[in-house]
């Protein structure tokens, strides 16, 4: 397992007029996270377009359970609980507030895709080992 935490202040134009962030800002929430948690590993979305490969986002989910509200330092979680042997990567993510509640929870699957004739791809190599290490070393890429 790979995870990664980001903090973000809510600013008011995410906001409604009672100060709670708009449902659909929490998948910005999310896509923002999942950058950084790339980034983390030394990788950025920059690096994959440059490679020739693309990740769509194909399925998204998310669970509202508490608002996040304006000016709050939210926690955004992304946790990588398989490593991706084939052109399917799936997140799970978690927001937080300050006080550490629970805020929501989603997952999101992307697709690694050839940036050229936007067929599947397999994940870049160079991102497959900076992630090996966090994952059982039996698992072989691509099998």
């Amino acid at each position: 397992m790979y995870s990664h935490e980001t903090k973000i202040r809510v600013r008011y134009a995410e906001t409604d007029q009672m100060g709670v962030v708009y449902h659909g800002n929490y998948f910005q929430y999310f896509e923002a996270a999942r950058g950084e948690w790339l980034r983390s590993l030394g990788f950025s979305y920059a690096d994959m377009e440059k490679s020739g490969i693309i990740m769509p986002v194909v399925e998204v989910q998310c669970k509202y359970l508490r608002p996040a509200l304006y000016d709050e330092l939210i926690t955004v979680k992304v946790i990588l609980q398989e490593l991706p042997q084939h052109h399917k990567i799936t997140f799970l993510q978690e927001i937080y507030n300050e006080g550490n509640e629970l805020l929501a929870s989603g997952r999101v699957i992307l697709f690694f895709m050839n940036a050229q004739n936007k067929q599947r791809a397999k994940m870049p190599e160079a991102l497959y080992e900076k992630l090996k290490p966090f994952f059982n070393d039996d698992v072989a890429h691509g099998a």
